[in-house]
């Protein structure tokens, strides 16, 4: 009796394989640490490096007008992510993304503009000063304005950060030697680090490289970096506190969230983002006109986070994508839709940037009413299934 006693009180012989996930069983975990990993199955490293290999070899197949398009998509995509973390995660809704994105824009045309030219400020700073510069005046912009949007929510919240963007289209059409001025514009910034140029066609590595594929891999790298790092601060006890308020304020307040605090962090960040993106997207197409940044950039934006999937990072990724390479396919249709034309003088009913304007709420309010979580939820979806297959539940 004591033996079987002293067999009952001994201590479980610890698991084969603790700490990770067990063998003949991928989803079963014994430790937080491998349940909460980045890349805690087979399934998602695999994709993942077939992602990557794709990614990386898509410039040397691809045309240089496509690249530019992808590129654009890319810094879209920092942009995107930015406005998911303070909509899709915080709960606050803000309609003036395309205000913090002209504020990082001109921040990093102002700072590696030629000091020659006489027509608009310039200090010909190398990348590393203007980029996390141009990331930082945004960020302090939305610390600036945060406070306000904090006493708001809602309908009320969306209108004033509505009224940012008709703000920033005054300020940029005033404030014309660094803006250059509606209409006339100025150069965007150039990508050179240590003597080598991103922003010029070259060899790199005895291989000639054109200013398209450079760029890309360019705007690349900071993507990859901005969406671990928004992916992270999502799983942190940063993005808990966005969960939380965004779920129920005065829950989350009571349970001892600052909602402040979180309000305030939510919109720094997400105009932080918002500079970068604003940076690169200019280095991509080499120009900025002041007029860019009006209701439609900010709408566009919106576009991307509810197409993609709200409260996601790979969905703000795969919303950007499409909202880049959209132009491309209305683009195309002049040439086998008779009353779609390619300008205002060429006969059609509408023009096929106008046909643009109409998808972007027509694909909101699809996606809103069938498929709320956007291509991410459709993913989801056919993810599941391949891994519930054959049964149905």
């Amino acid at each position: 009796m004591t033996a079987v006693a002293d067999r009952t009180l001994a201590p479980p012989a610890p698991l084969r394989g603790s700490g990770r996930r067990l063998r003949g069983r991928p989803e079963l975990y014994t430790s937080y640490s491998s349940d909460m990993a980045l890349l805690n199955t087979t399934g998602k490293r695999v994709g993942l490096a077939l992602v990557a290999l794709l990614v990386l070899a898509g410039p040397f197949f691809l045309t240089d007008d496509v690249l530019v398009l992808i590129s654009r998509g890319f810094a879209l995509a920092i942009g995107a992510i930015g406005l998911n973390l303070v909509t899709g995660y915080a709960g606050q809704v803000s309609l003036g993304h395309a205000f913090f994105v002209g504020i990082g824009a001109f921040t990093a045309a102002t700072l590696n503009g030629d000091p020659d030219n006489p027509l608009v400020l310039g200090y010909g700073l190398p990348v590393y000063i203007w980029l996390p510069a141009a990331g930082l005046m945004a960020g302090l912009a939305g610390f600036v304005v945060a406070p306000l949007a904090s006493r708001l929510r809602g309908l009320y919240l969306a209108i004033v950060t509505l009224g940012l963007v008709f703000l920033g289209e005054h300020l940029f059409r005033e404030a014309d030697f660094i803006t250059g001025g509606f209409g006339v514009g100025r150069p965007g910034p150039r990508a050179e680090v240590g003597g080598f140029s991103f922003s010029t066609a070259g060899d790199v590595f005895g291989q000639p490289f054109t200013f398209q594929q450079k760029i890309y891999f360019f705007v690349l790298f900071f993507l990859v970096l901005l969406a671990l790092a928004g992916r992270n601060i999502a799983r942190s006890d940063i993005g808990r506190s966005f969960a939380a308020v965004r779920d129920r304020d005065v829950a989350a307040a009571v349970i001892g969230v600052g909602l402040f605090k979180a309000k305030l962090q939510a919109f720094t960040i997400s105009s932080f983002y918002a500079g970068i993106c604003g940076a690169l997207l200019y280095t991509v197409t080499t120009f900025i006109e002041p007029g860019s940044f009006n209701l439609l950039l900010s709408v566009q934006f919106i576009a991307m986070v509810l197409i993609g999937g709200v409260a996601t990072i790979s969905g703000s990724i795969m919303g950007a994508m499409f909202i880049a390479l959209l132009p491309r396919f209305t683009g195309e249709l002049p040439r086998l839709v008779p009353f779609v034309s390619a300008q205002a003088t060429g006969g059609g009913l509408i023009t096929a940037q106008q046909l643009e304007a109409i998808l972007y709420g027509l694909l909101i309010i699809v996606f809103l009413i069938f498929e709320p979580r956007g291509l991410y939820g459709v993913w989801i979806r056919v993810r599941n299934y391949w891994k519930g297959w054959p049964f149905s539940y």
